[in-house]
């Protein structure tokens, strides 16, 4: 469905994207690799995960485009790259083609790696559907897939597809006793794929979750039409954009009326430079129950910092 190149030679099952970036870095550290280019605004979770694989992250800037590859060349230390292309998180973006490009060329010409994190690629909902990065390069780059979102955070389940020699390395370093996957759980996603229910179960709560994105949309341009919606055509959360110096206010407006939110500020590495992108939070509109989408909803609704 995502266009992967798989063979399953170059398959490896780990227990969560997490365990395969531990993986991936420990090895990267072997062939003598030191600093990987992250997106300098991202998920908190890759920036800790490559930084405890003892890999020194650099902080590439993520603009209207996707993250902004080019600047790789002005880091020849950095041998490899983690990427979101097809839902860029936090800010909704696919990478594009033009960027898609230029890192496989770099990865092509320096001998780097590209790290693939599929984030959200099976839940898209406008457009053009954003293939696989993989399928451009498969010799360069390393596709990572988890059921995470699809099925529940709680399985910890995942799988990289790597190039040949380095999936004999990756599948022979967890091979050492201490990176266990559950087979249970294994075999039990084995079922759901070969009988199809599987795709099934993505088709309908991609229909579920494309409702809730349009009550959300629809709502703010009802109640809230001066605050912007950014990053709805795929994905599980969306951003809106605030008014200046509004941000925290609104993140603690939100929680106190029983709403998790996060501030696009969480998202920005330690050691990212240049301006910021303004204020804004992330609203995972997949998270609430049905029961309680609808008071989520209003309670969101109300936080929202007023016009003017």
């Amino acid at each position: 469905m995502r266009g992967v190149r798989a063979d399953p030679a170059h398959i490896v099952v780990c227990s969560g994207f997490m365990q395969g970036v531990a993986l991936l870095g420990r090895v990267l550290r072997r062939r003598g690799v030191r600093a990987i280019g992250v997106e300098d605004r991202g998920f908190w979770g890759h920036h800790e995960s490559v930084e405890r694989a003892g890999l020194r992250g650099v902080p590439l800037p993520v603009d209207a485009l996707g993250a902004d590859v080019t600047e790789l060349d002005r880091h020849p230390g950095v041998g490899a790259v983690l990427l979101t292309p097809a839902h860029q998180f936090p800010t909704g973006v696919p990478l594009h083609p033009d960027r898609r490009t230029a890192v496989v060329d770099w990865a092509a010409r320096t001998g780097g790696l590209v790290l693939e994190d599929d984030y959200d690629g099976e839940f898209r909902y406008d457009g053009r559907k954003v293939g696989a990065l993989q399928s451009l390069a498969p010799d360069h780059v390393v596709h990572c897939g988890t059921v995470s979102k699809s099925l529940a955070p709680g399985l910890r389940l995942a799988w990289m597809v790597l190039p040949g020699e380095l999936a004999g390395e990756v599948a022979a370093l967890k091979a050492t006793g201490e990176w266990g996957t559950g087979v249970l759980d294994q075999l039990t996603l084995a079922e759901l794929i070969a009988s199809g229910a599987y795709d099934r179960h993505v088709r309908s709560v991609r229909l579920r979750y494309r409702r809730r994105r349009d009550r959300l949309v629809a709502a703010l341009a009802d109640r809230a039409p001066h605050i912007g919606v950014t990053g709805i055509a795929a994905g599980l959360h969306v951003v809106l954009r605030l008014p200046p110096g509004t941000e925290a206010a609104t993140v603690r407006a939100a929680r106190e009326r029983g709403v998790a939110l996060e501030g696009l500020g969480r998202f920005r590495h330690p050691l990212a430079g240049g301006p910021d992108a303004g204020d804004g939070i992330v609203v995972a509109y997949g998270t609430p129950p049905d029961h309680a989408f609808s008071a989520a909803l209003a309670a969101l609704l109300e936080a929202l910092p007023p016009e003017g």
